[in-house]
């Protein structure tokens, strides 16, 4: 029988990119200065975790470098090692080189240029390592060894009792506490269980690659723990962290990990008793000096959880399983939609009650599918952090990224494409906004730049900020750039925002000289198109000598959306509804295009005239108020039909040249609406009020 491993290497491949992003996370933000022991425990954990899921699928070369990585932080975390900017760099590096290995070929050896770097590193990790595994060892050279038996491991053909044996062979065993904890009931117990746990203190003159042997053939089913003779307590706290049991006395998990005995716990108990009644157990166990605070705080914590009932649970999805729910969603709301249609022109009042009814938990069932697809964009930020990292070192420039509203959630879909943009940004910005260290100090700023990525929620859409502090746009550069490459014959009347627009021209670039980051002209139009697609828009802030923020706008979800309805002569718009403000008559206006909203100047724009409808218009039409980006226009239409729930359908390409219409909708059998562009709209609005010169004083 052949067993096909396809799903469970999909999911080790998942998980181990999850890991290696904490990993990375953890070695940038120890090179930006934080000096924080839970770093290096993140790294260390993210190194031990790959290791092993690795050894289950019997990738060697991964287990065996990742081995070397471990090894020397172990001596990072016992304080043998001091984290610096060179030992950062190298972890780095073998970080991109645990990556390659995860990422090559399923099936296949790594190629042989991977064998060869991974050798170099391994060199290097040497050259690191030194002597010091065997420095600072207690003389007694006592291990602590914290085994739980895996409830296979009878079934496995293996016993406890065997590796206890093989462990006394290879020095002596000092003590060995047996758990029961885990037993169950007598009439619940399978006797073809193992429910055993062990902690165990073993003098030796062992190795560690020795003693992880031992549990070789029991470690895919078991959970091992080896803390090396004189650790930092802090390897004795992610210990009783990664206890299985529950218990919620503080003496017991200290005896359960080995860092008190009974004695230790009784004598602490009888102080409590006699002496100190007011104290806690945890403070009179480190004013004793017989547990460290670490192992108490850690204790302690591992209490409080034992104590909490329930928890976060997670479930992994495939992204096709919940694309495939909402698009059911989708034909849901429209069946929805169809059903109080034709109910509203039915007189039965008990239907249209049900069909209230019904349209209500569906929009809850919208809701909640919509919110199965919405992610934090903070993974997709925190990339960043080793994008500037590297770029900075090989440019010469010293620059920070600070981000900020990584909490912020959106689609899943726009998440995933959002990433190249920003990249082609961030790279923009390393490269041409930000001077070197020299130049900076020349004109009187901190030697160090600064990158802002920041994100947010605004008028139903999601707000993506990039700023910089650097030199800021040269208007005057990228216009005779343009000119030269005919883009423009002349900027004369152009808005700066219309000249700073220019750069996303395809192949439109100022550099002087083609280098690996740009010159080429190809990003920055990948950048818009990709947004335009996204049904997003670009804009740029400009603040000269001082730097510049790039902020682009898109919508929260791509599939469903809440509308308000319009028609003009016979067809039917819809308009998102998150972009309404209000509505309004027409009234008299006259060949004017702008109307008085109580004092303030409002464009507007007909449909009709984009639509070119020849049909006769009512005698009353109205004025739907839309805003988007801090600016408002009014459509004007023939009737105002009401809310309802839309799902977006893409247009062909042969509806291209609609740039107002960003998608399509079902609203009755057979009959379809056009989605406006509200965006666009506005923008075309505003375009027409400053060409035809219309201000405020024509109001009076």
């Amino acid at each position: 029988m052949t067993l096909d491993l396809t799903a469970a290497m999909q999911t080790y491949a998942a998980e181990s990119q999850e890991l290696l992003e904490e990993m990375e996370r953890a070695l940038l933000a120890l090179e930006a200065g934080r000096q924080d022991p839970d770093l290096i425990d993140a790294i260390f954990r993210s190194a031990h975790t790959i290791k092993g899921s690795s050894g289950m699928f019997g990738l060697d070369a991964v287990v065996a470098f990742a081995h070397e990585v471990e090894t020397l932080l172990e001596l990072v975390r016992s304080g043998q090692r001091t984290i610096d900017t060179p030992l950062v760099s190298l972890l780095l590096r073998c970080h991109d080189h645990i990556a390659a290995l995860v990422n090559s070929p399923p099936g296949e050896d790594p190629q042989a240029d991977l064998l060869v770097q991974g050798d170099a590193l391994k060199t290097e990790l040497q050259a690191w390592l030194g002597d010091a595994s065997d420095d600072d060892r207690t003389s007694e050279n006592v291990w602590h060894i914290s085994l739980r038996c895996g409830r296979e491991l009878f079934r496995d053909g293996m016993d406890p009792l065997s590796i206890l044996r093989y462990l006394g062979t290879l020095g002596e065993l000092i003590n060995v506490t047996t758990l029961d904890d885990a037993l169950p009931p007598i009439e619940r117990m399978d006797p073809t269980a193992c429910y055993l746990g062990f902690e165990i203190d073993l003098r030796t003159e062992t190795d560690k690659q020795t003693l992880e042997a031992a549990f070789d053939f029991v470690r895919e089913s078991s959970q091992v723990h080896l803390i090396p003779p004189g650790s930092k307590t802090a390897l004795w706290a992610e210990l009783i962290q990664a206890l299985p049991e529950g218990d919620d006395k503080l003496g017991e998990i200290l005896v359960r990990t080995g860092v008190l005995t009974r004695q230790e716990l009784a004598a602490a108990m009888g102080i409590q008793v006699i002496d100190s009644p007011d104290k806690q157990l945890g403070e009179i166990l480190v004013e004793q000096g017989l547990a460290p605070p670490e192992a108490v705080k850690a204790a302690l914590g591992r209490q409080a959880q034992a104590r909490r009932t329930g928890g976060e649970r997670y479930v992994r999805v495939e992204a096709d399983k919940l694309d495939r729910l909402v698009d059911l969603v989708g034909e849901l709301v429209i069946s929805s939609t169809v059903t109080t249609l034709r109910s509203s022109h039915s007189d039965d009042r008990a239907l249209q009650e049900a069909v209230a009814t019904s349209a209500r938990f569906i929009e809850e069932v919208r809701d909640a599918a919509l919110g199965l697809r919405m992610v934090p964009i903070g993974g997709t930020f925190n990339r960043f952090q080793r994008v500037v990292h590297d770029l900075s070192q090989e440019l010469g420039k010293q620059i920070d990224l600070v981000i900020s509203g990584g909490e912020t959630e959106l689609d899943k879909t726009v998440v995933d494409r959002i990433g190249d943009p920003l990249t082609h940004l961030v790279r923009n910005a390393i490269d041409h906004a930000i001077e070197s260290p020299e130049e900076r100090l020349a004109a009187g700023k901190d030697p160090r730049g600064r990158l802002q990525l920041n994100a947010h929620h605004e008028n139903g859409s999601i707000l993506i900020e990039l700023s910089d502090d650097g030199r800021g746009f040269d208007r005057e550069r990228i216009a005779s750039k343009a000119i030269e490459r005919g883009l423009i014959d002349s900027t004369e009347g152009i808005p700066d925002q219309d000249v700073f627009q220019l750069i996303f021209a395809p192949g439109f670039s100022t550099a002087e000289q083609v280098s690996n980051l740009s010159g080429r002209g190809v990003g920055m139009d990948v950048v818009k198109r990709t947004i335009e697609d996204l049904r997003g828009t670009v804009e740029l802030e400009n603040r000269p000598g001082q730097g510049a923020t790039v902020r682009l706008r898109m919508p929260l979800t791509l599939a469903i959306i809440d509308g308000f309805l319009v028609s003009v002569g016979d067809a039917r718009y819809v308009v998102p509804l998150d972009t309404v403000e209000e509505c309004m008559e027409l009234g008299t206006v006259g060949r004017r295009d702008y109307l008085d909203l109580r004092g303030e100047v409002l464009p507007f724009l007909r449909l009709r005239d984009l639509l070119h409808d020849t049909t006769e218009a009512p005698a009353r039409q109205s004025v739907v108020v839309v805003s988007y980006a801090g600016k408002k226009a009014g459509l004007v239409v023939d009737r105002l039909l009401g809310e309802l729930q839309t799902v977006i359908k893409p247009l062909g390409e042969v509806f291209s040249a609609l740039k107002w219409i960003s998608g399509c909708t079902v609203l009755d059998v057979g009959q379809v609406g056009l989605i406006l562009d509200v965006p666009v709209l506005v923008a075309q609005a505003e375009r027409r009020e400053v060409t035809s010169g219309h201000h405020a004083a024509a109001l009076k």
